[in-house]
């Protein structure tokens, strides 16, 4: 059960993210868009005011009675890290309050160095480096993604079957680097985190967000809320068996999802296929990945019967989500998808609609995510976002607990 503090600062998110998706608004309109009550609108809008968080944009003349104050997000209030940790890249951008991409930095990760120690060094490079940018604006908190299995509480790696990592204390690595509040995740979550804070529609929906990369998993968002699971474990889709006694996994297992949907998936089976295919760069996913979209495109046998194959699995992996968390959207996002994802998803609806139930099937659609910037560091900016407005209304209600004349007073006036 939710206590008081938790519906506060939930209401403080749902304010943050109506603001997130328009210039400004009035408080009306904010209510109009959360489903909150006048009173509760007005108590937030008014601690996010004082805080700093939000300010007044302009005042708007009424046909009667007082003009009408319209707010936005404070553009000079301070900034965030989104750090997206992945198998060949660090990519960090500076992202402010709505969460717009201020400036960036690319690192390049060697794969043969992938060593706790290794991989901290570069990663807190490209941090520093960004940490430089946008010196004028307060770093108010840093949000880092990591692939695997993380310990959100304890800032753990706990598993990256990738890497190799178990049980690594990634936060505490890490904030050597830089002295501010810091925030772990993982991609699949941080994915789920960039469309409920970026796409105001996504707060009614029950949706997933499959991604298509080196790895392979969902993320789930259900009533609004991010679907974590009791180890924060929720979504390891990659890693569930589709064929008995198939391919080797990464995580030791065999015959997962991943094995066969994944960049290295589908190189094995394109080699399958078609071993000496010019598309076969070796063990370099990127340019193969590339060069089967352009095959693709040229109609080049090879690359069809392997896209074919993909496409296969992937439906019958997409049909078992359907089946399980019947979700209104799906949403395809990650750089294979980037790559290969509309004419995969063509090739799967087949399948799809051959294994899922008929219901829940009609109940379903699907989308190929085409973001502005990395998703996956605005997801993991997102999460710093939210620690900060969790501290933003815990020292408010700490004020209020030692002299509750602090506490704003009720009103249904929303134009002032």
């Amino acid at each position: 059960m939710r206590s008081t503090a938790d519906i506060r600062r939930a209401n403080a998110f749902d304010v943050v993210r109506a603001l997130h998706g328009t210039a400004d608004a009035s408080r009306r309109e904010i209510a109009q868009a959360t489903g909150l009550s006048n009173a509760t609108i007005t108590n937030i809008c008014n601690l996010l005011l004082t805080a700093g968080v939000v300010t007044e944009s302009r005042r708007e003349k009424a046909a009667t009675g007082r003009p009408t104050t319209r707010l936005t997000l404070n553009p000079t209030h301070g900034r965030f890290l989104g750090v997206d940790i992945a198998e060949t890249y660090v990519h960090v951008e500076t992202l402010n309050l709505a969460l717009d991409c201020l400036s960036s930095t690319d690192l390049e990760i060697d794969y043969h160095r992938r060593r706790p120690r290794q991989i901290v060094e570069r990663v807190t490079e490209a941090i520093q480096r960004e940490a430089e940018a946008n010196r004028s604006l307060p770093l108010l908190g840093v949000g880092v993604s990591a692939p695997g299995q993380v310990d959100q509480v304890g800032g753990t790696s706990v598993f990256a079957p990738n890497w190799g990592w178990r049980n690594v204390p990634l936060l505490d690595l890490l904030t050597k680097a830089l002295d501010a509040p810091m925030r772990l995740d993982n991609p699949l979550k941080s994915l789920v985190l960039a469309q409920l804070w970026t796409q105001p529609l996504r707060a009614t929906q029950d949706f997933v967000v499959v991604n298509l990369g080196t790895g392979v998993g969902l993320g789930a968002a259900i009533d609004g809320h991010v679907l974590r699971g009791r180890t924060n474990s929720a979504g390891e889709w990659g890693h569930t068996v589709i064929v008995a006694d198939g391919r080797q996994c990464r995580c030791g297992s065999r015959g997962c999802i991943e094995a066969y949907v994944g960049a290295s998936g589908i190189m094995q089976t394109l080699r399958e296929v078609a071993p000496n295919s010019p598309v076969l760069h070796a063990d370099d996913q990127t340019l193969t990945m590339r060069a089967l979209a352009q095959a693709l495109e040229r109609g080049d046998p090879a690359a069809l019967a392997t896209a074919e194959r993909t496409a296969h699995f992937l439906g019958i992996g997409l049909a078992s989500v359907i089946n399980m968390l019947n979700p209104e959207v799906v949403v395809l996002a990650g750089w294979v998808t980037q790559l290969l994802g509309e004419r995969l998803l063509d090739m799967a609806r087949p399948h799809i609609a051959r294994h899922a139930l008929a219901v829940s099937m009609m109940a379903a659609s699907f989308e190929i995510e085409h973001p502005r910037n990395n998703s996956v560091s605005v997801g993991a900016a997102a999460t710093a976002l939210e620690a900060y407005l969790e501290a933003v209304m815990a020292t408010d209600e700490s004020a209020s607990a030692k002299d509750p004349s602090n506490t704003p007073a009720p009103s249904n006036a929303l134009s002032g």
